[in-house]
């Protein structure tokens, strides 16, 4: 239209490309193609006419969140003579209808994140990983922090469930590690934390998640329950991690650890490879965070606990022994996320490995706290609430009842006493372990007498410690500075 203004229509229709019969139909008819054409009229009979109206409409607005597939269901139920070819007619009205009159959605606001400003926590699950230490399955979680701005991460393995205590231990081995602090920290509601709680115990939470927060100067912030595109900037990543764990899993070839610092060591492994990708960006952001205080927030809870006479304490329905000569003491337990640390005043008593959070009760037994007297009773052994997780070695637990058995249980209680009672003297319990496997191979029973002729040689060695001296003139050098000074 432009070229007729000043050419004719054949020129005009030449420098257009288009052809001459065009540029007549146009120079009689401007109207475009989608304006002169009708809209296409129904082919055949609506199928739902007089039932979506009257019918399918108020469920919708009764009911916004119903599938079409139920309301295909309920039209069927009450109009048998429906063809059930009008599914899909009945999904394309129900989604246009929607498009018109459905509720109002929540909308996502995309944020600028300011350098330095926030950090994320939040817990992840970590069942699905298929993870044993030991040849036994790690039921574990991961915590999981994440600067905003810049990327950086860092995980944590948690032993049990979320709690304060996996959330402080967690977050500050994040900031000692990042060398700073953001000005604002963000988790999710932890509700899992606080779950079976009264609410004194919740309150008294509650403040001391405050107040370690205080202690790093960060504005302790948490999004709402439920609302998980609040905390998006970590929910995503944990996927991220997820897969970056899984892929390392398969390239290590199979997924057992030697036991549980090993396990944490490949993790670490893994954020370190992420954050050095991110290396530029972390630098830039550390500018800008506040500086660490002096030193580290509690990360443990304390408990009062009364050693028994069973030579050790109940602590949420999981049962610990002790060194005898702590038998009725009121000592003070630090609880961590992995451990438990006695102590008589400020003087550091025992550590113990920490039971299992949930489930049944269960036992957390170190034999050598209990052989002496088990030499005195052996036949205590045979029906103690904890004999299964006494045996240190699962060589162990099948030598009994292969002997107990064949000889019986007299013979097995006497056996596997003075085998443990070898294997804590002499420090030789892997070895003893060995030898019993092979007993266990060959189907034969093991004799103490020739178990203790093979070891009696045997002694433990510290490990070899190399001391390079320097050389005497390098004193020399130093008392010649002094002087010069």
């Amino acid at each position: 239209m432009t070229y007729r203004k000043f050419n004719s229509v054949a020129v005009a229709a030449a420098k257009a490309s288009i052809s001459r019969a065009t540029a007549y139909r146009i120079e009689s008819d401007p109207t475009l193609p989608s304006q002169s054409a009708t809209p296409r009229g129904r082919r055949r009979p609506d199928p739902l006419a007089g039932i979506f109206d009257e019918e399918v409409v108020p469920i919708l607005e009764r009911s916004t969140g119903i599938r079409p597939v139920a309301l295909f269901d309920e039209l069927l139920r009450r109009h048998p003579t429906l063809s059930p070819g009008i599914r899909r007619t009945l999904e394309r009205r129900v989604q246009a209808w929607r498009l018109s009159h459905g509720p109002d959605k929540p909308v996502i606001f995309r944020q600028n994140h300011e350098p330095g400003r926030l950090g994320m926590s939040d817990f992840t699950d970590m069942g699905g990983a298929g993870v044993t230490i030991a040849g036994k399955p790690f039921k574990h979680l991961l915590y999981h922090f994440r600067l905003v701005c810049s990327g950086f991460e860092s995980a944590h393995v948690v032993l049990g469930g979320e709690s304060f205590v996996a959330l402080a231990t967690g977050l500050q081995n994040a900031l000692w590690l990042l060398g700073g602090v953001p000005r604002e920290h963000r988790s999710d509601s932890l509700s899992a934390a606080f779950k079976n709680l009264d609410a004194d115990v919740k309150r008294d939470l509650t403040k001391r998640y405050t107040a370690l927060c205080e202690d790093y100067g960060m504005v302790p912030t948490r999004n709402n329950r439920g609302v998980a595109h609040e905390n998006g900037s970590i929910e995503s990543s944990h996927g991220h991690l997820k897969r970056a764990i899984e892929d390392a899993l398969l390239l290590r070839g199979h997924r057992d650890f030697a036991d549980v610092a090993e396990y944490r060591s490949f993790i670490d492994e893994i954020t370190s490879r992420h954050n050095a990708r991110r290396d530029k960006q972390i630098d830039s952001e550390r500018t800008a965070l506040k500086p660490l205080p002096a030193r580290r927030s509690d990360d443990f809870e304390e408990h009062p606990v009364r050693v028994t006479s069973a030579g050790g304490f109940t602590f949420r329905k999981s049962f610990y022994t002790v060194p005898s000569r702590l038998k009725g003491h009121l000592l003070r337990m630090r609880l961590f996320d992995d451990r438990l640390e006695l102590y008589a005043g400020s003087t550091l008593l025992e550590s113990l490995p920490r039971g299992p959070r949930h489930g049944p009760r269960t036992h957390v037994v170190n034999y050598r706290h209990v052989i002496h007297s088990l030499r005195v009773k052996p036949m205590a052994l045979a029906a103690l609430v904890y004999r299964d997780q006494l045996f240190p070695r699962e060589a162990y637990r099948l030598a009994f009842e292969q002997l107990r058995d064949a000889s019986g249980e007299r013979v097995a209680c006497h056996v596997l006493v003075e085998l443990l009672s070898m294997a804590h003297e002499r420090g030789i319990e892997a070895e003893i372990a060995a030898a019993l496997t092979c007993h266990l191979e060959t189907r034969t029973l093991p004799d103490v007498g020739e178990l203790r002729a093979r070891f009696v040689h045997v002694e433990r060695t510290g490990p070899d410690v190399i001391v390079k001296l320097p050389e005497l003139s390098v004193f020399d050098v130093l008392c010649s500075a002094q002087v010069t000074s």
